[in-house]
């Protein structure tokens, strides 16, 4: 992996940290996509870092949390730096734009090729010097974060998945066949790019990636949560439950009651439960 623009400070945004100023710069994925990345050191990291010997680097010894965020997010959303700025009590944070969102480049494959997104920035975090890594999703990236964890064993320490499908092609809620509208039709990919600082790929998959409950049970032993609101207009619960099945008994399920979808349903409290979950269970 390359990146240009390293070290390149981040704006306003992404100022959660006082005295420790996050970082932002380009990624190069495996297939060559050109993805925007940041980084926040954490609310923690003066108390935690130590020099590693033989480079200007540190090691941290708190964890990292890489966001995978959901489709037409991008990392300079307010729900997203709201995510980060919650994580950033637990460790450091990595966010950044998928493919086709926001200042990436590329165009959304609505979560097949995502997974070399995900994978340039966990490959980055580790390489900024920390031994925990912790992938939380949302939604699209939800399932995300499951087919990386899968296609890439070993990579990560903790995985939590939130609001994700279990299959693909789901149709079932009047929001689902919306997006399906925007990803399939020409007038609805105008409306992605213009309406949404979305681009979507015009090509169906081909072939069709592995699906989130094909994936789940190739991540044991990492620890595995799935979060699901009992509200999600999306994708109602058969999908949780369809992953804790195939989960096999590995991870764990949390269905939430009252919460909506993905980022902005997520409740302040709820991140903190899963900030005290991914530590305590990313070693």
């Amino acid at each position: 992996m390359s990146s240009s623009r390293a070290g390149h400070r981040a704006g306003s945004p992404h100022s959660e940290t006082d005295g420790h100023p996050p970082s932002r710069t380009f990624l190069r994925t495996a297939d060559g996509v050109s993805i925007d990345a940041v980084y926040d050191p954490g609310k923690v990291a003066h108390h935690t870092s130590r020099p590693l010997s033989g480079t200007g680097r540190t090691r941290s010894l708190h964890p990292v949390f890489v966001i995978a965020h959901g489709f037409t997010g991008d990392v300079d959303r307010p729900h997203v730096r709201r995510v980060a700025s919650a994580f950033s009590a637990y460790g450091a944070v990595v966010t950044f734009s998928f493919r086709g969102h926001g200042r990436s480049g590329g165009h959304s494959t609505v979560g097949d090729r995502e997974v070399l997104d995900l994978a340039a920035a966990v490959e980055w975090a580790r390489g900024l010097g920390h031994a925990r890594v912790i992938t939380v999703g949302f939604s699209m990236g939800g399932s995300v974060v499951l087919r990386h964890a899968a296609l890439h064993p070993g990579t990560v320490d903790a995985v939590v998945s939130v609001s994700a499908p279990a299959r693909w092609y789901y149709r079932g809620t009047a929001p689902m066949r919306r997006l399906h509208w925007l990803v399939t039709r020409p007038a609805g990919r105008l409306v992605g790019r213009y309406g949404f600082r979305t681009r979507i790929h015009r090509r169906e998959w081909n072939p069709v990636p592995l699906s989130p409950a094909e994936a789940v049970p190739r991540i044991a032993p990492t620890p595995l949560l799935l979060v699901h609101g009992d509200s999600d207009g999306y994708f109602p619960l058969d999908h949780p439950l369809m992953l804790a099945e195939a989960a096999g008994g590995h991870g764990e399920l949390w269905l939430e009651h009252g919460m909506g979808h993905a980022e902005n349903a997520a409740a302040d409290a709820l991140l903190v439960r899963i900030g005290d979950w991914a530590v305590s269970r990313a070693g």
